[in-house]
């Protein structure tokens, strides 16, 4: 007899996407270009496949059949993002673009339609290019730029919309595009392009989250979505102990600290280790910007959910190797912190031991006290076919944790897979396949095609269970 576990009551199940992954439509209707459209197009490409977003999925076109097939895997809600450059060409309020108004009336009619919950994330990393040429998230007029636009969608959306995460995944934003360099808009201001980018990401979200509930008085959900891993030591040495301790506060606590510690503010170890770096290297002040009493009040408790993003889990250590070994100043130098390759391959498909899902859910519960948790993406990543047994594994063995940590009182009410379709996958373009369906990317139509994952996912949702396994 199987031994099937139940979810709990009002627990959520659904999947994630984003504009410029899916829709396609890169310069139509009126759409300005974003961050990403600049960057697919440079020559030579960044891109491995040398691929980029113009059509994507093309879901501007066809997202009556993608919400229909939202309707059959049976998910509670989708998770999508606007692209502000087709709301604001431009990037600014003067210039409402009508045509992209319409298309996420429509799309989110038809989700509403098909009883699928709009949960609308306002930024997925498609900066408008204009915005950027003005300085991106390192430049303060930013957060203003932000909540103006926030509000145009405030009020053109949320009478419709009840679930909302302001910014998706602040340290890929911040430390991928304005630190390492290593994403759009590629960057390259180590030390202190990361730690700019990460004041204002805290800012814009806490003053559009303010927005939202004392000016619109709005009755739904505003959260912010986190990435994060689980860091396990490469030896049970004091030093390789404290590595894992800081590199959680470096990735995930220097914008979860904020909002949730009771005290606020950057984690102690990260405003100790950047200002004694600093210092040692001629900065007359700390690389990373201190946050003003007004700053702090305004972002602690900022959030009605935590979302978060998991996927995989990496090896750290800390010895002398590692002094010296990162580009000087930077975060990672600030941190010094090794990643071992021989334990687990140090890559964005690598994937995790569900247990460790459990840990980060457990460690979150301890640092934070407890607080409402979305897991809005987690995912397996493979060469593709439809036979995708490894997917299946991957996602139930995460469920079980999530479950597991349910019972062990953390307060995580959803679950969402990354991802529906197979999609444009940043620098990785259409080699990484995500998708619970196949899609087509050769074929005009994009022909999406479900894999055995799509079914089994589709009777976890019908049946509100699913089977128990050991992690």
């Amino acid at each position: 007899m199987l031994d099937v576990r139940k979810f709990p009551k009002g627990f959520l199940l659904g999947s994630s996407g984003s504009a410029y992954q899916y829709e396609g439509a890169w310069n139509e209707d009126g759409k300005g270009p974003s961050i990403w459209d600049v960057a697919v197009h440079e020559k030579p490409s960044r891109i491995q496949d040398g691929s980029t977003g113009d059509v994507a999925c093309d879901s501007y076109h066809l997202y009556k059949e993608d919400v229909k097939i939202m309707s059959y895997v049976g998910l509670d809600f989708f998770r999508f993002s606007f692209s502000w450059s087709r709301i604001l060409p431009t990037g600014f309020p003067n210039c409402i673009n009508q045509a992209g108004i319409d298309f996420y009336n429509n799309f989110i009619d038809e989700l509403i339609k098909h009883n699928v919950t709009p949960f609308a994330t306002i930024y997925h990393w498609d900066l408008p290019k204009q915005l950027q040429e003005l300085g991106g998230w390192t430049n303060p007029d930013v957060v203003q730029w932000f909540v103006d636009y926030a509000k145009v969608l405030f009020d053109n959306f949320g009478h419709k919309v009840k679930i909302w995460a302001t910014i998706n995944e602040p340290s890929m934003i911040c430390l991928g595009g304005y630190g390492a360099g290593l994403l759009a808009p590629f960057v390259n201001a180590y030390g202190i392009g990361e730690y700019a980018c990460a004041e204002h990401v805290l800012l814009a979200h806490a003053k559009t989250y303010r927005l939202y509930h004392e000016v619109y008085k709005g009755k739904g959900k505003v959260g912010i979505v986190l990435n994060t891993h689980w860091f396990e030591p490469v030896t049970n040495s004091k030093e390789d102990k404290k590595a894992v301790s800081d590199i959680i506060q470096f990735e995930l606590g220097i914008y979860a600290n904020p909002i949730y510690d009771p005290c606020g503010d950057y984690p102690e170890v990260v405003k100790k280790r950047v200002a004694a770096k600093s210092s040692e290297q001629g900065f007359p002040r700390s690389r990373l910007p201190k946050l003003s009493y007004r700053d702090l009040k305004l972002i602690k408790g900022s959030a009605d959910f935590l979302g978060i993003n998991m996927y995989s889990t990496y090896f750290v250590y800390r010895n002398e190797s590692v002094k010296g070994s990162y580009h000087v100043p930077s975060s990672l130098d600030d941190l010094e912190v090794g990643f071992s390759i021989t334990q687990r391959p140090f890559s964005v498909a690598t994937s995790t031991n569900p247990r460790d899902f459990y840990k980060l859910l457990v460690k979150i519960k301890k640092l934070y006290n407890n607080p409402t948790v979305y897991i809005t993406e987690n995912g397996l990543s493979n060469d593709g076919g439809l036979e995708d047994d490894d997917r299946i594994e991957y996602i139930a063995g995460h469920i079980n944790a999530l479950l597991d940590a349910v019972d062990q009182g953390c307060d995580v009410r959803a679950y969402s897979v990354w991802s529906l379709l197979d999609n444009f996958e940043w620098l990785f373009g259409y080699k990484n396949k995500y998708g619970l369906y196949e899609v087509d990317f050769s074929s005009p139509k994009r022909t999406r095609t479900p894999r055995k994952s799509a079914h089994f996912y589709r009777n976890v949702t019908q049946s509100r269970s699913i089977e128990r396994c050991d992690l």
